[in-house]
């Protein structure tokens, strides 16, 4: 008689003595012999009900197993991942670093500066190019209607602040006071005096004329007065911000008259609205005032309409050049217009960044060789103290230039304008600092556009003194200058091109009228020894139909961030004030242009300038 088999387990499932299923299920073949059952051990004999306690438990043990595998695999990915990585970065190095000639690598297009060989070798293509040149009337011939936001926020935006204060039953300004230090150059001062008086808005305070911090770079000591017409600024935010000189003679007795023992409040970079409403409003009606410095970048893009609008209202209404500036700015313009008779009164303006501390900074390399290498050396040790001799600080001036990071030269500027179709009656100002080795490196823009101005050739020696020393204000010259140009060309980034390109686009209909070239394709154009000149214009040529398209983008407001600012982009937001009764200003106001390029024709520049004021 065969023993009785107490193990349930047996016939449920195939369910084993050691609590799996001898059915298994990942993959194998069914049909294989089962090993021969295990001797019975009465003790260890469980129900099926303890079979199926313990499934849970193994199954945990499994899903552990399968998440520290996991685990590791992701982690082993990780390093992989960091090793490609680091062979990218060494590869890069090997190409277009210090080791590619040790190592016989050919070099990366693009990387290497051989503009001017180039420009001698295709001079005599360029100067007996017999095709027609560009017209300065028909260079922008992109179009798109700007939509404007309705309701406008213009028309509403008095009555918004009205009916905030009367619900919260709070005068205007009742908040406090602000005070902002603004740093930077001409045009981050600016972006900091526009958030100060939303920021102004926002809180319901009086805001005090912003100081100006004197920055280490550009040294110049102008306070808001030199740069801007103070009361210009403060009659124009009537009604939206309450703006003074100076604060009361209580409050300054209380900080002994000077305005640094008020308390600094730090504020986050790209502070929000709830930021300032739940964090810095409690503190300003504790204190009754507030200073926040630096306040450079210190409001999020990303605001309410009426408080966007304010930024509209002190860019392009409100900030107006000082006396002086505005005087001999009108000036220059109208002696450029003067100049460019033969076409039409139209020039073109460049932004041309290619100064001293620019190219040091930049840590590119040109064609001066070991001479140059030196004096760059020393400016940059001289200017920045060792910054650039940090061991965390990899310099390769190669992919610098790769990456467009390199300020074009002028034979570079040159090169770029006539490929597009710019001949030698286009008459171009330099909005530039002093020109690093000007007399080398101008020689050869000079011989493809004669006619080419900068503040210093237009002003006489007697206007100019009083600028002197003063970056700022010779930055405003520049600024006013280029605003009004026909074709602006921009080189290398910055506060400046920006705050003009969004200025360009408020005043011409969205349009920014900009060349903004693309410095990675360039490079590697300018580089060719052996490209034609008809080959080289072809793609110049579709490099300006792409600046030409790009100058009308306008984003949607739903996805404004603080990667597309108002002040390079103003539309749709600031399109209100273009139709505003309030809005026509004379040429010195740089606020709204009257399109002179289709009253001029013919006619003078002086009975033009009569008929705008």
């Amino acid at each position: 008689m065969k023993p009785k088999n107490n193990n349930s387990c047996s016939n449920n499932n195939n369910c084993c003595s050691n609590g799996y299923s001898s059915d298994v299920s990942n993959g194998s073949d069914n049909n294989s012999p089962s090993p021969p059952p295990s001797p019975p051990k009465p003790r260890l004999t469980r129900t099926l009900s303890q079979c199926r306690r313990r499934l849970p438990s193994k199954t945990k043990s499994f899903v552990r197993r399968e998440n520290l595998g996991s685990g590791l695999g992701f982690r082993r990915n990780i390093r992989y991942l960091l090793l490609l990585l680091l062979l990218y970065a060494s590869g890069l190095l090997m190409c277009v670093g210090p080791f590619s000639g040790l190592l016989g690598y050919a070099t990366v297009p693009g990387s290497v500066y051989r503009s001017y060989e180039n420009f001698q070798r295709l001079w005599d293509d360029i100067r007996f190019d017999n095709s027609s040149a560009l017209q300065l009337s028909s260079v922008w011939k992109y179009k798109r209607r700007v939509k404007v936001q309705k309701p406008c926020p213009n028309s509403t935006a008095r009555n918004h602040f009205s009916m905030y204060r009367t619900s919260i039953m709070e005068p205007p300004g009742s908040s406090g006071y602000l005070i902002v230090d603004a740093n930077g150059g001409l045009n981050q001062q600016r972006s900091a005096i526009c958030n100060a008086v939303a920021v102004a808005g926002l809180l319901n305070v009086i805001l005090v004329i912003p100081r100006f911090e004197l920055n280490s770079v550009w040294r110049d000591p102008s306070q808001f007065g030199d740069i801007y017409d103070e009361d210009h600024f403060i009659d124009n935010l009537k009604g939206y911000v309450n703006v003074v000189r100076e604060l009361p003679e209580a409050l300054m007795e209380r900080y002994d008259h000077n305005l640094s023992n008020i308390p600094n409040f730090r504020v986050q970079a790209w502070a929000t609205v709830n930021y300032y409403l739940g964090v810095v409003l409690p503190v300003l009606r504790d204190q009754g005032v507030i200073r926040i410095a630096p306040f450079a970048n210190r409001l999020s893009m990303n605001v309410p309409s009426h408080i966007q609008l304010l930024r509209c209202i002190a860019n392009y209404k409100a900030l107006k050049f000082s006396p002086p500036i505005s005087s001999l700015a009108e000036k220059l313009v109208n002696r450029m217009i003067e100049r460019s008779s033969m076409t039409g009164g139209k020039y073109v303006s460049v932004h041309l960044r290619f100064e001293q501390d620019m190219v040091a900074f930049s840590c590119c390399v040109y064609d001066g060789g070991e001479a140059e290498k030196f004096n760059m050396d020393s400016f940059r040790e001289k200017g920045w103290k060792g910054k650039f001799k940090r061991k965390d600080r990899v310099i390769v001036p190669a992919l610098n230039r790769v990456e467009g990071k390199c300020p074009l030269t002028p034979v570079e500027v040159g090169l770029m304008l006539s490929g597009m179709g710019f001949d030698n009656t286009t008459t171009i100002y330099i909005a530039s600092g002093k020109i690093y080795q000007a007399e080398k490196h101008l020689a050869p823009l000079r011989k493809m556009f004669p006619l080419l101005y900068t503040k210093e050739s237009l002003a006489t020696p007697e206007e100019l003194a009083p600028f002197e020393g003063y970056s700022s204000r010779l930055a405003a010259l520049d600024y006013t200058v280029s605003l009004f140009s026909e074709v602006f060309v921009t080189t290398q980034g910055g506060n400046f091109p920006h705050f003009l390109m969004g200025h360009r686009r408020f005043l011409f209909g969205g349009h920014a009228k900009t060349i903004k070239p693309d410095k990675h394709k360039l490079v590697v154009l300018l580089q060719d020894m052996g490209i034609s000149w008809n080959a080289f214009k072809e793609e110049m040529k579709v490099m300006l139909a792409e600046s030409d398209r790009k100058g009308m983008m306008v984003p949607r407001v739903k996805k404004f961030n603080r990667k597309t600012s108002i002040y390079t982009y103003p539309l749709p937001e600031c399109a209100c004030l273009q139709s505003s009764n309030n809005s026509t200003f004379r040429l010195t106001d740089s606020a709204n242009v009257l399109d002179y390029r289709h009253e001029l024709q013919d006619s003078k520049q002086s009975s033009y300038i009569n008929g705008i004021r």
